[in-house]
Parts: structure tokens; sequence; C-alpha cells
């Protein structure tokens, strides 16, 4: 009877722990959507990137991908995003595809701008640069190293 009481407590324990872990690592890791204002962009490739990706301004969330749609009759691929309120965006920020590493995600990464006017909500993006994957850039190198 005791050791059944004694793996009771102990399982109580383990449960109780991975609880707090769990609440740690959500309360830290930054996975929570970031309500704001919404804004468009066109990419002709964005590499796997994906509803719930960040979006970041100099390595910091600033926002989060909500959807990324096909646009029927140009075929660019459409990413709607979500930015903090208190982030006013320039009318000439360029918005790029970003990879946290070789098997990371994918990221929106922005570049603001030096315009005084800033982009309105529901408003679009409209530099952008195209992700560019590592068998792009690989055979880029092989091309210039060959002398092509």
């Amino acid at each position: 009877m005791g050791r059944n009481a004694f793996e009771t407590v102990l399982g109580a324990v383990v449960l109780v722990m991975a609880g707090m872990f769990i609440f740690f690592a959500h309360g830290t890791a930054q996975v929570k959507a970031v309500g704001g204002y919404e804004v468009n962009a066109n990419f002709l490739k964005i590499g796997g990137l994906t509803a719930g990706s960040d979006v970041r301004i100099n390595g910091i969330k600033v926002g989060t991908v909500i959807s990324a749609q096909l646009d029927r009759e140009t075929y660019d691929a459409v990413v709607k995003m979500s930015i903090a309120a208190d982030v006013k965006l320039p009318k000439d920020t360029t918005a790029g595809i970003g990879s946290e590493g070789i098997v990371g995600g994918k990221y929106v990464r922005l570049e603001p701008g030096q315009a005084k006017n800033t982009i309105a909500p529901k408003g679009a993006i409209t530099k952008t640069k195209d992700f560019r994957s590592l068998e792009d850039q690989v055979g880029e190198i092989i091309f210039l190293a060959t002398g092509g």
C-alpha cells in the first residue's frame, strides 16, 4: 500500500513540473499572434512560409503572418500579416523572406525606409525581395566560379 501512495505522489510531482515547464515555455517563446493592423505583400516565391510565422524588424518580432494565398490573376503569393499597433511602417518599407538556418523556419524580414508617410491598415508593402533557396545560392556561386 505504501508503494502505491509513493508512486501516486511521484506521478503528481512529475505532472506539476511538466505543467510548469509548459507554462514557462509558452510565456517566453513568443508563440502568440501579434494583434494590430493588417498589411499585405506580394512575392514570387515564399519558400515554405506559413501562417503563424514571425514578422521581424532587425530580428525583433513585430508581427505574425496571418495567411499566404495564391493570387489567381497574377499567380503571386499574397502574404497577409498582422503588425503590432505601435509599429508604424514607412511607405517605402521593403519585405523579404528570411530563414532561421538551413533547416530552420521562415519569417518575413521588414526593412523600414525613410518615407514620412506610413502604410495604412489593410495597406500593402510594394517593395519585396523574393525568397532565395539554398539551391539557388549554390547554383549562383557555381555559375560565378566557373566564369559563366
